[in-house]
């Protein structure tokens, strides 16, 4: 059964692109950059994968004729890693040819455990060739991020650091939230003190004012760094932080495979269960 689209629209913009543009002119109106996150996932096809790969650039395409104020989001599943990592590297490296072209950026989004080092590999190729066009995401619950962390910004990496999403084991990640805080912080620190631009991915009101308490001590200027949050959470705190002169990002999903998003975004917080059990009640 394919469950309709309105249990997930508080946290996915839309199911097409055209969908999904209103959402981010409203975003880029208060100030706030976006980055489109075209939905999907584990790829087994290399068909489909192409055709994923011409979906991304024309996105790229469509972002830069809109004049929005978007980079994009991709998983290098969707792009075929689970097929083979050449293929998938060839894949990216077309996609951020054409990222490239148009002055554009490509985050590589982490996805479970099992792909972690696979995605570190193919991004520190991407960047030695693409540098600037292309960034990563670090979980600072995978208890490997302790070394990850200070090897990619010794690279300079654009690295934008999140808690975690996914459902890991505790030999992999830390598994109570004051462990993960912890973590959080000593790894933002680093990214702070020896990156150009970390990208700092949280909803977390302690790990928010930390940030703006340890850059406001260490005189770190509101624009050597970026507050990140996701589409349908918190908006109207993305608007303070940006009124308050911080650099701000929402991160604004779209597509027809939303249901494994939408999951974790139900698992994430028992409000957002509710929040979804209310829509399918409301008459």
């Amino acid at each position: 059964m394919k469950l309709p689209f309105v249990l997930a629209k508080r946290f996915v913009a839309g199911e097409t692109f055209d969908q999904s543009v209103p959402k981010v002119e409203e975003l880029n109106k208060h100030g706030i950059k976006v980055t489109l996150d075209l939905l999907g996932e584990n790829v087994k096809d290399r068909q489909m994968a192409d055709d994923t790969v011409e979906s991304y650039i024309q996105l790229i395409e469509k972002i830069h004729n809109a004049g929005l104020k978007s980079t994009i989001s991709i998983k290098l599943t969707m792009l075929g890693l689970d097929i083979d990592e050449e293929y998938c590297k060839d894949n990216l490296f077309k996609l951020l040819d054409v990222a490239r072209e148009h002055d554009s950026f490509v985050r590589i989004d982490m996805e479970g455990s099992d792909y972690t080092q696979a995605t570190i590999d193919v991004f520190k190729e991407a960047f030695k060739e693409y540098g600037k066009h292309v960034g990563i995401v670090i979980q600072a619950y995978l208890h490997r991020s302790k070394n990850d962390i200070p090897e990619l910004a010794e690279m300079g990496a654009d690295v934008r650091l999140c808690k975690g999403a996914y459902g890991e084991p505790e030999r992999i990640a830390l598994q109570n939230m004051p462990a993960i805080r912890e973590a959080f912080k000593e790894y933002a620190k680093i990214l702070l003190n020896k990156t150009t631009y970390p990208r700092i991915a949280t909803h977390d009101d302690e790990l928010v004012n930390w940030v703006k308490n340890y850059t406001l001590e260490k005189n770190l200027g509101k624009s050597r760094f970026e507050f990140q949050m996701l589409y349908g959470l918190r908006e109207e705190t993305m608007i303070e932080l940006t009124n308050e002169g911080y650099n701000t990002r929402v991160y604004v999903p779209y597509g027809t495979m939303w249901f494994p998003y939408f999951k974790r975004r139900l698992l994430e917080r028992k409000e957002n269960i509710f929040f979804v059990a209310s829509t399918i009640f409301k008459k």
